[in-house]
């Protein structure tokens, strides 16, 4: 090709990119239902486990399907390499634990997905390593946690639940005077709205099951960054302990992507209306979404974000008053997920963020009357009226 993919668009990389068509000529990308290969001969299968013949011997750790996907996800992120996983808490371990050792030390913001904080306050001090949790927006903070030991700095932003924001190349700037890695969960974000390895950040993780499906299909992540750190730092990993993403799924996720910047633009332009109408009800005593004035971290959302994103968070005061919210909706879903084409609402003290202390929960300011909006692909005139309807009955 005379063309290098480096220089397209983002859209015609998420449509094109990683292509890799049979002798057949397929339009539609190639599905490899297969567990293992053959070889032509006996020294062909050894110069593959050798290395010297680059082609594939396993579906655990490599598969025509699943490095399609692999393939256009870098080249959307402007990664040099991806590997992807079968669901997006599998990348977060695989993210974290590839550059840890015991006795290393990691410092992340504390507002996070209840899953990844066990990770790092139950499951990773069981192999000696220890973390220190901050509050994110807050640079001094960051200055002050980390340590000589300090190996990985962790981060979301927007993280989940409340949306709060972190200045990721601060944050980078500060993780390098102890040459720590920086490790930043994009998904609410996605590929379109922010991108992390331009801020500083070494490693972006990805659960595909959001916006990358779009559509509650299938479970994927994904960790990309530099090729020689990810073949470093993961290579053996995956290989051994297998978070093998399905070639089915990684399918579905290169389908996904052919739609995910018209989705997620659409997406949040609903989000943002929406915000408008959540923020002027009486019954809402809070409400942060990125692209309005008043978030907290507006002005880092500015410089670092394209765009609003699909999330809303409000706090309407009480689990009772949440709990009549979401009985009230008639087209909203009540459910966990988020980033589907189908708009939801969820209760992150009960369900997503259960895992996670009282305490711990208000130390991030995650209280009872939260609720969580991931908006989808319905008219926006349908979606205000579920929603009036539902904060008048709260």
């Amino acid at each position: 090709m005379a063309e290098d993919p480096r220089d397209w668009d983002i859209a015609t990389r998420l449509v094109r990119g990683g292509l890799a068509r049979s002798n057949f000529g397929e339009t539609a990308e190639a599905l490899y239902l297969t567990q293992s290969f053959v070889y032509a001969s006996a020294e062909g299968a050894d110069a593959r486990f050798a290395g010297t013949d680059p082609g594939f011997v396993y579906s655990r750790y490599g598969n025509p399907t699943v490095q399609m996907f692999e393939d256009r996800l870098a080249l959307a992120e402007g990664a040099e390499f991806c590997r992807a996983t079968a669901s997006g808490m599998a990348a977060v371990h695989l993210a974290l634990t590839g550059l840890l050792s015991a006795g290393d030390h990691v410092v992340a913001g504390k507002a996070l997905f209840g899953s990844c904080a066990w990770i790092l306050n139950t499951w990773a001090p069981r192999f000696g390593i220890e973390a220190t949790l901050v509050d994110a927006p807050d640079l001094s903070a960051w200055r002050a946690a980390v340590r000589p030991n300090t190996k990985v700095v962790f981060l979301e932003s927007p993280a989940n639940p409340l949306l709060e924001i972190c200045d990721i190349a601060a944050i980078a700037e500060i993780a390098r005077t102890v040459g720590a890695r920086v490790v930043v969960d994009n998904v609410f974000a996605t590929p379109i709205f922010q991108s992390p390895l331009k801020l500083g950040a070494d490693v972006v993780v990805y659960s595909a099951t959001k916006h990358i499906d779009g559509q509650g299909r299938v479970m994927g992540g994904a960790v990309l960054g530099a090729r020689a750190l990810l073949e470093e730092a993961y290579r053996d990993f995956i290989r051994h302990t297998g978070p093998a993403l399905s070639p089915f799924n990684a399918w579905v996720l290169l389908k996904g992507l052919e739609t995910l910047e018209i989705r997620v633009r659409a997406q949040s332009a609903t989000a943002a209306r929406l915000a408008d109408l959540i923020a002027a009800h009486p019954k809402v005593r809070d409400c942060r979404y990125p692209g309005r004035p008043d978030h907290p971290q507006y002005d880092i959302a500015q410089r670092q974000m394209s765009g609003g994103g699909s999330l809303i968070a409000f706090d309407l005061g009480s689990r009772g008053a949440a709990f009549a919210f979401l009985n009230a909706l008639e087209l909203l879903d009540i459910a966990n997920n988020l980033g589907d084409a189908k708009s939801m609402a969820t209760h992150p003290t009960t369900t997503t963020h259960r895992a996670m202390t009282e305490a711990q929960r208000l130390e991030i300011g995650l209280t009872p009357g939260w609720v969580r909006l991931s908006v989808g692909l319905e008219s926006p005139a349908d979606l205000a009226r579920d929603i009036e309807r539902a904060l008048d009955a709260a």
